[in-house]
């Protein structure tokens, strides 16, 4: 008998180590179980179809009437217009794209330019969706196909931060723009100024103090001329879609200036982070826009949609060819042999028949 045995844990003692991971993995070796996940969390999929079918039932609900309103602003959009619209969000892709590489490769990054350009690109057909979806999407498709080149999944979350912040920050300096549209008192722009200045600093002070694991992805913010990169990458990118705007607006009749254009920016961010869909634009058009004409604004909304659709999915076209053509260079090459000829015996193998 040993003496030296530990008494059997009581009843108490085994409700404490089922709950505590660290108490399980020293007594069983076992990870504990997963706490119990909220009634939200367990049915995020279905509230976020539930709310964007939601949204969806009140513009048709906000157009009723108003179908030949609709109709004509749409038809009044001509090809070209569309067609310059379609340019101008692809070169925001290649921009956005560019901003991300930056970071990137700024985190570590050993693959190169052309892969995180198609995982950018594939990553934006998820964004249709939601932000967070096509953000998830291109980290996937990255690892997918550079696993040993890129940095790992949480490094490559927050090395989308910086690009973030500076948006944010962006949208602080012109919320002035929403002033008119929102009738939002004068002095909330300045509050959100000042809160953008702090959350760049305070993020900026975080990357000098943190160099490892998941931190390593605010690296493009450490030094100088990396983080004036990203900033002058962001700032062609908003201006791009800016441009785009206040093209499409303008395109289909409405009265409106470059500021209603970023208020329409600023807000389609905001609002990109509930789970409305593809009725994101008409959404926000209405929202922003809807005192120029409910049918006018929804149509200039689903035209900024579709243009964006249409940018997107030209750029994942790009990079399903660059991928399938890497994929053909990357094959071994199959020598020819002559007919006849029998191949030299190797000196190191004597007995090499040579057929």
């Amino acid at each position: 008998m040993n003496v030296f045995a530990a008494p059997p844990p009581t009843a108490f003692e085994l409700a404490e180590i089922e709950t505590d991971p660290t108490l399980r993995v020293v007594e069983e070796g076992l990870p504990a179980a997963a706490p119990e996940r909220s009634w939200l969390k367990r049915h995020s999929r279905a509230v976020s179809i539930g709310f964007a079918a939601l949204v969806t039932a009140a513009l048709i609900f906000g157009l009723h009437g108003k179908q030949e309103d609709f109709a004509s602003a749409i038809n009044s959009a001509s090809w070209g217009l569309l067609a310059i619209a379609c340019v101008l969000q692809v070169a925001w892709l290649l921009v956005r794209s560019e901003a991300w590489h930056t970071c990137v490769d700024a985190a570590g990054a050993e693959c190169g330019r052309r892969p995180l350009f198609r995982a950018a690109a594939i990553g934006n057909i998820g964004s249709i969706f939601t932000p967070s979806f096509g953000l998830a999407v291109r980290i996937a498709e990255l690892r997918r196909t550079a696993p040993d080149k890129s940095p790992c999944a949480g490094t490559l979350v927050a090395a989308e931060m910086p690009i973030v912040v500076v948006e944010i920050a962006l949208a602080a300096v012109c919320s002035f723009t929403l002033v008119g549209p929102l009738g939002i008192p004068w002095w909330v722009p300045l509050i959100a100024l000042a809160a953008g200045v702090g959350v760049v600093a305070s993020l900026s002070t975080l990357a000098d103090r943190k160099r490892h694991g998941f931190w390593n992805g605010l690296a493009v913010l450490r030094g100088l001329r990396h983080r004036n990169t990203i900033v002058a990458l962001t700032i062609g990118a908003v201006s791009l879609q800016v441009a785009r705007n206040w093209l499409i607006l303008k395109g289909i009749g409405l009265d409106i200036s470059v500021f209603d254009a970023m208020a329409l920016l600023i807000a389609t961010a905001a609002l990109g982070l509930l789970p409305i869909g593809p009725g994101l634009g008409m959404t926000t058009t209405v929202l922003i826009l809807g005192s120029n004409g409910v049918a006018a604004t929804a149509a200039a909304g689903a035209l900024l949609t579709a243009t964006g659709v249409a940018g997107a999915l030209v750029f994942a076209t790009w990079a399903l060819l660059d991928r399938r053509r890497g994929s053909s260079d990357s094959r071994p090459q199959r020598t020819l042999r002559i007919p006849g000829r029998r191949r030299r015996r190797p000196a190191n193998y004597p007995n090499f028949a040579g057929n």
